[in-house]
Parts: structure tokens; sequence; C-alpha cells
């Protein structure tokens, strides 16, 4: 792997106390291109924008995919990761559905690990700091003709990050027109173009109040999947329930941990579908205790309200909060505070700075 530093840091001009999400970014960068049939040797070099060919493949068919990971600092140094493992497998699994072609894992982790050594500083301790990890691979070849690229380009990049959602309660909508995928299409990838898809109706939303949309099926608009950018998960009376994951829903990596973990901690999980039609029966008869959200960035996220044919319902304080007590052990893990007993902290190996 050959390594270029920056000549200089940028970090003693960041206000670590002021962050918006994903705004800042760190000084260096990782790169590994496909040609010619392979991946080439990868490098890691002080972050810069790119040149790129008007005509390249992604700007005109959407060949992209990505991921979204977390390093984080413990009160004696050690920087870790969460489960790095399935988010590779996952990147892996996105950019087989979009026919690019599968990253080395040793690639991926190599660089991925000497990124995060040399840029170590920019993660700081502490609850709610974090350094957001981007992942992503895209088509890099020029010109226009509609088939899968011959060339690709495969990079992470990361960002100081303190908690996602701070800016008070979250409200959703729950969709009744638009969809986020269908049934053999690519809603299981974390496919550029999903998210793309999303703004739109998210402003329609945003414009009524909500922060963001509970998505529905294609179908029918009965069934709740997603909520915004986050797997969601539903607390009637004392059982957690979820949707289960298919090849319209992202097979979240916080999701699946948080089934784990109240597994774990003896909260009764069901993974079943669940209708609109329930959640609003469960809030008329008092059954619905809770709703949030979870994903990388939010880890979890409590859903205060949702809005459905123009009416909107608002939860009471859960006692006991479901959403609290799983959100303050993973974290926890997260950070190294408490023990790991399901081996999902990795270790990055880090030099000391001179």
């Amino acid at each position: 792997m050959k390594i270029t530093h920056a000549q200089e840091s940028k970090i003693k001009n960041i206000d670590f106390d002021n962050l918006n999400f994903g705004e800042i970014f760190t000084d260096h960068m990782f790169v590994c291109d496909y040609k010619e049939g392979q991946w080439k040797t990868p490098e890691i070099m002080p972050y810069q924008p790119i040149q790129m060919d008007p005509s390249s493949s992604v700007f005109h068919y959407g060949q992209a995919v990505f991921e979204g990971m977390k390093a984080y600092k413990d009160d004696a140094d050690g920087v870790w990761l969460f489960r790095p493992e399935e988010n590779f497998a996952r990147i892996n699994k996105s950019s087989e559905r979009l026919s690019i072609p599968e990253f080395p894992e040793e690639f991926f982790f190599e660089g991925l690990e000497k990124l995060l050594d040399m840029d170590k500083e920019w993660i700081k301790k502490g609850a709610g700091n974090s350094l957001y990890v981007r992942p992503f691979v895209f088509a890099s070849q020029a010109g226009v003709q509609a088939s899968a690229s011959n060339a690709y380009k495969f990079m992470i990049i990361c960002s100081p990050v303190s908690s996602y959602y701070s800016g008070g309660e979250v409200h959703v909508q729950v969709a009744e027109k638009f969809s986020r995928a269908a049934a053999g299409g690519v809603g299981y990838a974390k496919a550029a173009g999903n998210y793309a898809a999303q703004f739109y109706p998210t402003t329609l939303a945003q414009k009524e109040g909500f922060q963001q949309i509970i998505w529905t099926d294609a179908n029918t608009h009965e069934y709740l999947e997603e909520a915004g950018t986050m797997n969601i998960f539903f607390r009637i009376n004392d059982t957690l329930i979820t949707t289960p994951t298919s090849d319209r829903i992202l097979d979240g990596i916080t999701r699946k941990s948080i089934l784990q973990l109240a597994a774990h901690l003896g909260i009764k999980t069901d993974v079943r579908p669940i209708s609109i039609h329930e959640l609003l029966s469960s809030k008329e008869d008092g059954s619905l205790k809770e709703i949030f959200g979870a994903g990388t960035a939010v880890v979890v996220s409590p859903i205060k309200g949702f809005g459905y044919q123009n009416k909107r319902h608002i939860l009471e304080d859960a006692p006991d909060s479901f959403a609290a007590i799983l959100k303050d052990h993973i974290v926890n893990i997260q950070r190294n505070v408490v023990p790991d007993p399901f081996g999902w902290r990795h270790e990055v190996k880090t030099t000391v700075s001179v």
C-alpha cells in the first residue's frame, strides 16, 4: 500500500464543539482503483478533490454503493470499531447487486486500520463523539454506454461527529403514496440511488413539520418497513417488534445488534410484519409504548409521534424506555466502557504519535 502523508493537519482549525454531521473531513483518505479486471495497489493520500471525466458512468447510470461505520476512542486512547466485518460483508453484497466487483478483504481492513491510525487524533473521547467512516465505491469508466462499468474507484473518507439528531423530538410521517423500494429491487443494498429517491418525499414531509418518513410496502402502503434512513422498532406492551428483512429492507447492523442485545437482556422480541392498522389500534388502546429508529449514525433515535391521513399521534414518554436501555448498552460496548459479551468490538492497532 502506498502512503502519502498530509504536509500539515487541518485539525487545529476545527471546532469540535460545533460539528455539523458529515461536513468536516480528516486529513487523509483511502483510494483504490479497479482497472483491467483487477483492484490495483491501494493508496492513502491527503484528503483532496478527485478528477472525474464528465462522461464517467456513475454520473449517468448510478453505479454506486456505500457503507456507514463509526470509530470510537476510549478513556485510555484505544480506538475501536463496531462489527466492521458486517460492514465489509454488506458493501460487497450491495456491490454484487449493482454488478460492481467484490473488494478484497485484506485491502479493506489494512487500509481502514491504517487510515484510522493516521487520523486517530480526529477521534475524540466522550459520550456522543466518534469518527464517522464512509467506505464507498462507484463506477469511474469514461463513456455513456448503458452497461456495467469496467473501471471503479473504492474510497474511504472520515468525518468527526457528535450526536446525529440533536435538534429535539423526532416526528415521522407514514408514507401513503411514495415508496422506498419494491420486491425484486435494490432496497436491501446501500445503493446511492435509494437515498436520492427518498429526498423529495422527505422534503414534502418536512414542510409539514415531520423529520422523517416511515416507509410502507410498495404494493398496499399498509405494512411499515423502515423509518427514513433507519430500521424501525415498535414496543407494544413489553414486546419489541421489528419487520423482517427482505429484498426491500436494509439488513441493518444496529438492528441485528439490538435484537441480540434485547434477547440477552430478557426483552421479548418479535420479528414480523406490522401494519399501520395495528399501529393505530395499539396507539388507541394504549399498548403502543415506544417507536424508535436504529442505525449507525443515530444508534437509537426515539420517535415521539407519527402522522397518518392528516392526523398526528403523539406518544407519552415510556417508563423504563427500551430505546434508552438498548442505546446505553450499545454505546457503552462501542466505547469500551463495559464488557462485550458478543465479540462486537474490534480494536484498531494504533502507533504512538511522535
